[in-house]
This record gives structure tokens, sequence and C-alpha cells, in this order.
């Protein structure tokens, strides 16, 4: 595979904003409907995420060449449902048996599948079983939100050199910056509205915020290789300006394990974003028992 050739003068900007418009239209629509999903919690937003799964789940199995109105791709759809209905039933123990079984749809989906299945649930843990539920939700999907947004913005507004032309040529290292920058004020001002909160809850906040931002971007980078390897511009034409739920979700599919994975290191009552070095210490301790 040939790589694209890189300018030998950045641009300092770039002025199509073509797109937007059903950037916006699309963005607002999926804000109203994860934002009752997420107030209503319950079935109603267990339902939206085991939905989502099967969504993605459809598009990787059509991008890996496996149709969904086959009985594989119904199969494997169908398997990752299941994986969403049962840590929904709150039998977290047996979700990763329905990934380490999807071996028998092969390698790449093997893989989807783990990446799927692991933020799938870990949105549902967040909401369902943390104390702080629907901020939580928020905390992740705000940093992802205004990380990609502001990248989005300061890319086109200031330009200059690409952060990583050979995988996705569009994005710069000054939308990087200010997505980071983006994911910042998220992060602060949703820990801010969750409840009290003091200097040093709202400093491990911006911390955590700044590592979810170069998470999410991380997860960017990984769907724009996946589709640059096989050759296809969006994973699929569900939602207008962005493409398919994977390009929508991208992100999210790889924060949302990671702020999981701090929310068992919280003390009882908190956020995920107040864990301190201290809470992380003593969450190793509590699984080495000693």
């Amino acid at each position: 595979m040939s790589s694209l050739p890189v300018p030998e003068t950045p641009r300092r900007g770039n002025a199509n904003w073509s797109d937007l418009r059903p950037r916006l239209i699309s963005a607002a629509v999926l804000i109203i409907i994860a934002g009752a999903a997420i107030q209503a919690g319950g079935l109603f937003y267990g339902a939206l995420i085991i939905a989502a799964m099967c969504g993605m789940a459809s598009e990787l199995a059509t991008l890996f060449g496996t149709s969904v109105r086959s009985w594989r791709g119904v199969l494997y759809i169908a398997w990752m449902g299941c994986a969403g209905i049962t840590a929904l039933c709150g039998q977290w123990n047996a979700v990763p048996a329905f990934v380490m079984s999807a071996f028998i749809f092969g390698p790449p989906l093997w893989a989807g599948s783990a990446v799927i299945a692991a933020a799938g649930t870990a949105l549902l843990w967040l909401r369902l079983c943390t104390p702080p539920g629907a901020w939580s939700v928020l905390f992740a999907i705000g940093v992802v939100v205004f990380s990609d947004s502001t990248a989005y913005i300061t890319g086109r507004l200031v330009g200059g050199p690409k952060l990583a032309p050979r995988i996705s040529p569009g994005k710069t290292r000054s939308g990087a910056i200010g997505g980071l920058a983006g994911a910042l004020v998220a992060g602060i001002v949703v820990a801010a509205l969750s409840g009290p909160a003091d200097a040093d809850v709202l400093l491990h906040s911006a911390v955590w915020a700044v590592v979810l931002g170069i998470v999410a971007q991380a997860g960017d980078l990984a769907e724009s290789a996946m589709k640059r390897a096989l050759g296809v511009k969006d994973s699929g034409r569900l939602l207008p300006g962005h493409g398919g739920l994977l390009d929508r979700f991208d992100a999210l599919l790889a924060v949302a394990p990671v702020a999981a994975a701090l929310s068992l290191a919280a003390r009882p009552g908190q956020g995920f974003w107040s864990v301190g070095p201290e809470d992380m210490w003593a969450a190793v301790l509590r699984l080495t028992g000693q």
C-alpha cells in the first residue's frame, strides 16, 4: 500500500466547511436521543447501548466482507447483542465468554468483537453500576465530544503540520492540541457540575480528562488506520456528515473501557475522575489481596 504524499509547505488553514451542517444536524439528533437515554437509565439506556453494539458489529462485518444478511453475519451481530444483554442482566463474569468464543468468526471480527463488547459493557457499567451514574457517562462522552469538536474547529482555523498523514491526512497537530484543550475543559466542567468538588478532585479530573483525550485521539486514529488498510472512507452511511457508528464512536470505543477501569479504583460515592495516585495504589493492593 502506497502512502499519501506529504505537502512540502503545510497550509495554515482549511476553508472546507461543507460537511459542517450535516455534522451539526446529526450531532443534535444524537445528543437528544443519547441525553434522554442517559437521563432515563435502566432498560431504555441499556437498549440503546445494545442496539449501538449490534449496529457497530453490523458495520464491522460488512467492512470485512461478511454480509449481514448471511447466517454468519446475523450470528455475529446476535453475538454482540447477547454480550450486551448479559451485562445488562448483571452477569458481568459471563461477558468474556462471548468475546473469547468469537474466534469462530476469524481474527478481524474476533478483535472487533472484543473492542465493541468492552466499550458497550463499560458504558453499561458506568451508568448502571457506579454511584455517579449519568455523570460518569457524561464525563466520558463530554471529553470525546469536546475533544472531537475543538480538534475539528482548531484544525480548520489554524491548520499546520499533519498529525499522522499516512493514517488520516485531514488531522493536524494544531487540531490535536485543540482537542486536548477541549477535553480538559469538558472534564473540569462535568466534575464541577456533578457535585461538591474540592481542588484535588478538580485537579484529578483535569488530569484524567487530558489522558482520556489522548486515548480518544488514539482510538480515532486506530479506526482511521483500519479503514485506510481496507481502502474505505467511512464505516457506514447511517449518520450524515459522520459516516457510520464506528466513525462516530471510534473515540468512545477507546475511552469507555479506560473510564470503567478507573471507576474500580474510585472511593465509595465518588466518580472515576476523582481517582488519585493513592486510590490507584489501594486498588492494586485489593486486587493482589494485600
